[in-house]
C-alpha cells in the first residue's frame, strides 16, 4: 500500500482548519455558517444531529459540491463557512480537504466529530427516520 489511512488523515489535518466543539458551538446559529454532518443516516438517525445540520452522506460529497454534477446542491454554491464532521474527525478531515481542493476556501472540521460535540454537552436535535421503500 503507497499510502495507509494515517498518512491521508495526517496530511489533511497538517492543510486544513481544525476547530473544537468550543469554537464550533460559538459558529452554530450564524447566517453565514452551515454544519454538515457527513454520517450515514443510521448513525444520524441512532445518535441524532447538530440542529440545523445539513446532510450529505460522505459518499455524496464530491458530487453534491460540484456545479457541473447533475446532484449539484445549491447549499455549496454560496459564499458560507462550512463546518464538517462526522463521529469522530475522520471522515470530516479527508471531506474538509477535498471541499478545499473543489474550492469551498472556507471549509474547517470538527476535531471529534459528532462525539465531541455531545460529549461538550452542546444540544442534540434527534433525527427521525424516513420510511424506507
Amino acid at each position: 500500500m503507497k499510502k495507509g489511512y494515517k498518512a491521508l488523515l495526517e496530511e489533511a489535518n497538517a492543510v486544513v482548519e481544525v476547530i473544537d466543539a468550543a469554537e464550533a458551538k460559538t459558529l452554530h446559529g450564524q447566517s453565514d455558517v452551515v454544519f454538515v454532518d457527513l454520517r450515514d443516516p443510521r448513525e444520524r438517525e441512532r445518535e441524532g444531529t447538530i440542529e440545523g445540520a445539513f446532510s450529505c452522506p460522505r459518499g455524496m460529497l464530491e458530487f453534491w459540491i460540484d456545479p457541473e454534477s447533475p446532484y449539484h446542491k445549491p447549499v455549496f454554491a454560496g459564499d458560507s463557512r462550512f463546518v464538517f464532521f462526522c463521529a469522530s474527525g475522520w471522515r470530516s478531515a479527508l471531506a474538509t480537504k477535498t471541499a478545499q481542493d473543489m474550492g469551498l476556501e472556507r471549509a474547517c472540521h470538527l476535531d471529534g466529530g459528532f462525539t465531541a460535540w455531545r460529549a461538550a454537552g452542546h444540544p442534540v436535535e434527534a433525527v427521525v427516520a424516513k420510511p424506507r421503500t
